[in-house]
């Protein structure tokens, strides 16, 4: 039952991150430091890629994980270089961008190493 809610969880939940990232936000919390926004991205982008690989994980097709993993590099690196060009109020910052990769990495290392639920 889980296995089939996986996939329109990872869609719905792009979707909203595509959502997030190109409208104006007020009144996100601050976690206290500099760097909130940072921390967004990083987790974001985790929860992104534990969801597609944990999906993916059981296609046993050879590089598929590979292949997802490079996706979801692309995406968060794209969607943070054009949001400034749909939104004026959006800023481009690489430092986003990098919080972006680390959290697909460290997602994509989560998921592939651990399960987290037994899908059935």
């Amino acid at each position: 039952m889980l296995k089939k809610l996986l996939l329109p969880a990872a869609l719905v939940y792009t979707l909203a991150l595509v959502l997030v990232s190109l409208i104006n936000l007020h009144g996100v919390p601050s976690l206290g430091s500099s760097f909130d926004d940072k921390i967004y991205h990083f987790l974001a982008y985790s929860l992104l890629a534990g969801l597609w690989i944990t999906h993916y994980k059981s296609v046993k097709k050879r590089y598929t994980l590979h292949l997802v993993f490079s996706a979801l590099l692309l995406f968060g690196i794209l969607l943070e270089s054009v949001q400034h060009q749909l939104n004026p109020n959006r800023t481009f910052d690489p430092y986003d961008m990098l919080a972006n990769c680390i959290g697909i990495v460290v997602g994509t290392l989560i998921a592939a190493r651990f399960s987290v639920i037994k899908l059935k």
